[in-house]
């Protein structure tokens, strides 16, 4: 069993979980996942917790190719006034804020938040982990190369996850100097990667055993699947779904998704046949 601080209790991680995307942004890749109103947001987290959600990831900014990134104020308008209704309603929920920006970090934690959910894992703003560890809340920290303007670069590497191995265990050395040792590693399905180095990454998770941290896989309607269908991200899920269930048969602990009935499916399934 893993175990994560997560502010005000201990995030226990011994079977697979589901977090739930919601994005509280109108530039998501990903139509059906924007809630533009409070209201809208709660009803949707509650359909998420029915459907076996235990996580609720929100956003304020996209970070598909080609986003227009906006400023932490306006993050914070985005995400706050929904976290802290969520949280009001389903205090017993886990929610996670998704940013990198430390401004946005610890107003989301202010709010409710219990996870900040890093796709720079520290590199795009240095305050972010003392953020983290001045609240005990959970941290999830993504592979990615780059800048904000570079990261969907693919760069020119020998082995991908010989590379990504070897990040995270600097990672894990460099959070371990701010205080933090426990937290949650995503191998960045989908960011800087060729469509092969993304699947490559899926079939070898569990050479990511050794870093002993639980993992996140977030694949969900992503390019590499349904470009590889010749289809549209509306059409995804059910690619979707076979590489969630190779991730979790890998070794993923962790599913972030837009669709969390059909996850939850997979993961019942494998209950009874893995």
């Amino acid at each position: 069993m893993f175990k994560i601080p997560a502010r005000d209790r201990v995030w226990e991680i011994d079977t697979p979980q589901i977090m739930g995307i919601m994005n509280a942004t109108q530039d998501s890749f990903f139509e059906a996942s924007r809630v533009e109103f409070v209201d809208t947001a709660v009803k949707k987290a509650g359909t998420f917790i029915t459907n076996g959600a235990s996580i609720i990831d929100i956003g304020g900014q996209s970070t598909r190719p080609g986003a227009q990134f906006i400023s932490a104020q306006e993050e914070i308008q985005n995400i706050v006034p929904i976290i802290e209704s969520i949280h009001a309603k389903y205090p017993s929920v886990l929610l996670s804020v998704d940013t990198f920006q430390s401004k946005v970090a610890e107003a989301a934690l202010q709010a409710g938040a219990h996870i900040v959910n890093d796709i720079s894992c520290g590199a795009f703003d240095k305050e972010i982990l003392k953020v983290v560890t001045s609240h005990n809340a959970g941290y999830i920290g993504m592979h990615l190369t780059g800048d904000k303007n570079t990261m969907h670069q693919v760069p020119t590497r020998t082995h991908i996850v010989t590379e990504v191995i070897q990040y995270f265990e600097q990672k894990k050395k460099d959070l371990s100097l701010q205080g933090i040792e426990n937290w949650v590693l995503d191998p960045g399905f989908g960011f800087g990667k060729t469509i092969q180095e993304n699947f490559e990454l899926v079939k070898s998770l569990k050479q990511f055993s050794t870093l002993a941290l639980p993992i996140l896989l977030g694949v969900s309607r992503k390019s590499s699947i349904y470009k590889t269908l010749g289809i549209d991200a509306n059409e995804a899920l059910n690619g979707t779904t076979v590489v969630n269930t190779v991730g979790l048969l890998n070794g993923a602990n962790i599913l972030r998704v837009h669709d969390v009935n059909e996850a939850q499916q997979i993961i019942k399934l494998l209950s009874y046949l893995a």
